[in-house]
């Protein structure tokens, strides 16, 4: 086995690992969270990320050749076809969900959002200003 196999070897595998590894956290996703846009969100994420790699580790594998060429067919289709499906999907989840107010906000427009964005910013700058203060009373000093 030459040093080129030993490498193909490594890569692919390393592919492979990275697309199992992706498809537990899909999993766990898909399980875990509670409202069916988060669990699209993690499906679709998840099955374009994983197969994607699951096939460039098989394309590494395979060489160089015309198997390959279907393989990244393929990756093409899955990146074109996954995306659009998902969005078409949760487009018709959002238009049709009658209680969508009970897992989301909706701005009526933009300002909205960027107002309650700079509102956020503002506590979570109070908050991290009043942990500052709170640790140098534990400590006996001053918050470095």
């Amino acid at each position: 086995m030459g040093i080129v196999d030993w490498f193909r070897l490594i890569v692919g595998s390393a592919f492979l690992i990275c697309g199992l590894v992706i498809f537990f956290t899909e999993i766990f996703g898909v399980f875990h969270l509670k409202y069916v846009l988060n669990r699209m969100h993690a499906a679709a994420m998840g099955d374009t990320l994983g197969i994607s790699a699951c096939l460039v580790g098989l394309m590494f594998f395979s060489g160089l050749n015309f198997t390959t060429l279907k393989l990244m067919l393929i990756v093409c289709f899955l990146w074109f076809s996954s995306p659009v499906s998902s969005h078409v999907l949760s487009r018709l989840e959002v238009a049709t969900n009658e209680n969508l107010d009970a897992h989301c906000t909706i701005y009526e427009n933009l300002s909205d959002l960027e107002a309650e964005l700079s509102q956020a910013d503002e506590h979570r700058a109070a908050d991290t200003a009043g942990s500052d203060t709170q640790s140098a009373d534990k400590t006996g000093g001053e918050a470095s």
